[in-house]
């Protein structure tokens, strides 16, 4: 379909005034974005309503690459159209981006992994994933059928610690949503729609896979250093399912044993990493920077995230209409079922096992929940209040 109106350059800025903060103040994690997401652009302005950010979810659970920039991505889309998208990308990655180039100049071999305002930076994750997690399972799983594909969806996630566990999941809750749902006839309460055409749509996939096949090929019979780096960026970001650590090994492998980064460089970026806000596929751009200087790291940048932009793309205009098929509206319910019972999983391993630690951690996260959920405060006082509370636990400890 045509795009039906022109995207001003009003809602432009607000993609990228929103997706920025975002950027700068994310911690912890694709889940926890998701949880930052849904707080911004579904309770406090409404761009999504809960199915569609749930939908949106669940398509990029089914997508290679980093699940939560693909869901921003899309949000991008559906406020503004392809230059959304592209602003909402880049508002949300390039704090992360920015920093981590700077780390690999700059702040080369020194460890911030351990910092205390780093473990009260996770407490703020978990706050915000909880509070996330109760809003959708209000609206996604009111009924008892629907909480127990829920159900089964968390246990089935907990228990197959597998990469493509969450596909399987959410195929199953699909199966379970039709089966069960196939005579609702539950309507949207505002079925968002993508102002992007099906062939414009075609291409982008066109291109994914086109780059996918032809880079190798160009690697081998060329010697330009530049292609054999995109090459091994893109089909990293290609080929991963399951989110930022997923890639972790893939571009270790990439990069270590061919002798472009070193095995304590490579170690010491990851520590680097865990340090900023925003997806965790940024990690690229140090190695980049390792690499190349700056040149090298958005190089590095573009080459990761390519594949995944390509793909939202490609797919949101056809995922836009199947859901509006009737016969298809009992497979989204289970789905968005699923997606809750995905996130609960995700909310336990690894946010709440790698962050919760004693009585005192636990007694933080109440406070920081408290302050989102009850006080309504903003959520970059809270990312503070995290911030500060380990920083004082680390010199009181």
């Amino acid at each position: 379909m045509r795009e039906r109106k022109r995207i001003s350059g009003k809602t432009l800025a607000e993609i990228f005034a929103v997706s920025t903060r975002l950027g700068f103040t994310s911690f912890g994690g694709p889940i926890a974005h998701l949880g930052y997401f849904h707080e911004e652009y579904v309770k406090r302005r409404k761009w999504l309503d809960e199915k569609g950010y749930a939908e949106l979810v669940a398509l990029c659970q089914f997508l290679p690459g980093p699940a939560s920039s693909q869901v921003g991505i899309g949000i991008g889309l559906v406020r503004g159209g392809l230059l959304g998208g592209i602003t909402s990308f880049i508002g949300f990655t390039f704090p992360s981006v920015i920093a981590l180039i700077l780390f690999a100049l700059l702040l080369d071999g020194i460890d911030v992994g351990e910092a205390g305002w780093i473990h009260g930076l996770k407490l703020v994750a978990v706050a915000v994933v909880a509070h996330a997690i109760m809003g959708m399972a209000e609206k996604l799983t009111p009924d008892l059928k629907r909480k127990a594909i829920a159900l089964i969806a968390l246990i089935i996630t907990l228990v197959w610690e597998m990469t493509f566990a969450q596909v399987a999941v959410i195929l199953l809750g699909a199966l379970a949503g039709y089966t069960l749902f196939k005579q609702n006839r539950e309507e949207d309460d505002a079925p968002f729609e993508i102002p992007l055409s099906r062939k414009f749509a075609a291409a982008c996939l066109a291109v994914f896979f086109g780059l996918l096949l032809l880079l190798p090929v160009l690697r081998e019979i060329t010697s330009f250093e530049w292609i054999a780096v995109f090459d091994s960026f893109y089909r990293s970001g290609a080929l991963v399912f399951g989110g930022g650590h997923v890639v972790l090994p893939l571009l270790e492998q990439e990069v270590v044993p061919s002798g472009w980064v070193s095995e304590e460089a490579f170690l010491a970026g990851y520590g680097a990493a865990q340090a900023v806000p925003g997806p965790l596929f940024t990690f690229a751009a140090y190695l980049g920077a390792v690499m190349n200087g700056w040149a090298g790291g958005l190089l590095a940048t573009a080459a990761i995230f390519l594949p995944a932009f390509l793909l939202i793309v490609g797919t949101l205009p056809f995922w836009a209409s199947i859901r509006q098929n009737p016969a298809m509206k009992g497979a989204f319910m289970g789905v968005n079922a699923a997606v809750v019972g995905i996130l609960i999983a995700a909310f336990y391993q690894p946010i709440w096992t790698s962050t919760i630690k004693d009585a005192v951690d636990f007694a933080a996260a109440a406070v920081l929940f408290s302050m989102l959920a009850y006080w309504k405060l903003p959520p970059w006082s809270v990312v503070v209040a995290g911030a500060l509370f380990g920083v004082g636990l680390d010199v009181f400890n």
